[in-house]
């Protein structure tokens, strides 16, 4: 068993895969280095029973496994910081949503600090399959990183290859399409509400694709763009650089970075139900403003473009 296990961010993610685990955990979130919300992050190491961590260094010292689990925008960053004082041949697992080339980038700065740096993809929402979620790991010590995650609980772990990027492109080209309907279903629903034939809609693409459920596919698409849009838009951008590194074109990428976005941007706590959650998206939906017969604009969407 790894001597020390380090979560390098401690959201959800990596609150999922903590609990329970067969070792106590090292966390560091930069949360907990803010005064703001410190109080809450270190409530949330409590809760776990990690051994949570002021700083990077203190949390990554001596760690055999390191397990970096932030925001897209954000992993670079985290690579540098952990850099600074990983130890020799520790495994990096960089399990963030990025590009091929950023993961490229990124296993540049932990090989040179003396890490081996292991490209991780996780497949699915983390909650609630928590370490039976399917992770896809690329590089050369892929098969080293498989083991230490399959002594740990991870029970659906495959190595995809042994060329840094393969993992994170195979995530980041299926995202088109996961995140891509994600913001078409509320494209759609929004738009159907707006018009009154929301039924009609959904009773449609229902019969266009028997057992499915589109209002319940819509509600649950919605419901997580409310809580991770902002989050999804980040892992987007990423998409797009890989796509346009592939040369094949980003445009309807482009529009679901913008979509999810706009969602996220609310802030909104989804309630239950796809019609409330369209009622809290779209307040002025059917409203009209003070000059008569002119609808409100939705500022919320006022600055998206059009393809």
């Amino acid at each position: 068993m790894e001597r020390h296990i380090t979560f390098i961010g401690f959201g959800e993610a990596g609150m999922t895969f903590a609990g329970g685990m067969p070792v106590r955990p090292r966390a560091y979130d930069h949360k907990a280095a803010a005064e703001a919300t410190r109080r809450a992050k270190l409530a949330d190491y409590d809760r776990l029973g990690v051994d949570g961590k002021l700083d990077n260094a203190t949390a990554t010292a001596g760690s055999t496994l390191v397990l970096s689990l932030v925001t897209a925008d954000c992993s670079l960053a985290a690579a540098r910081e952990t850099a600074a004082s990983i130890a020799p041949d520790t495994l990096f697992l960089d399990m963030n949503s990025v590009a091929p080339a950023t993961k490229t980038e990124t296993a540049t700065i932990i090989d040179q600090a003396g890490g081996r740096y292991v490209d991780a993809a996780i497949m699915a929402p983390v909650h609630p399959k928590a370490r039976a979620v399917s992770i896809l790991l690329s590089g050369a010590a892929a098969g080293d990183a498989a083991e230490a995650l399959s002594r740990l609980g991870f029970a659906h772990v495959r190595v995809v290859g042994e060329r840094i990027g393969q993992a994170s492109a195979i995530k980041m080209i299926r995202s088109v399409m996961v995140k891509g309907l994600e913001a078409l279903t509320t494209e759609m629903v929004l738009a159907a509400d707006a018009a009154g034939v929301t039924d009609e809609v959904i009773a449609s693409l229902n019969a266009s694709w028997p057992g499915t459920d589109w209002a319940a596919k819509a509600d649950y698409n919605l419901d997580r763009m409310m809580v991770h849009g902002l989050r999804r838009a980040a892992e987007m951008e990423e998409v797009a650089k890989t796509l346009d590194s592939l040369g094949t074109g980003g445009a309807m990428t482009r529009g679901t970075i913008e979509r999810q976005r706009a969602i996220g941007a609310l802030g909104l706590t989804p309630p239950e139900g796809l019609s409330a959650k369209i009622s809290a998206v779209l307040p002025a939906k059917a409203g009209v403003s003070g000059d008569e017969g002119q609808h409100r604009e939705m500022p919320a969407f006022a600055g998206m473009t059009t393809l």
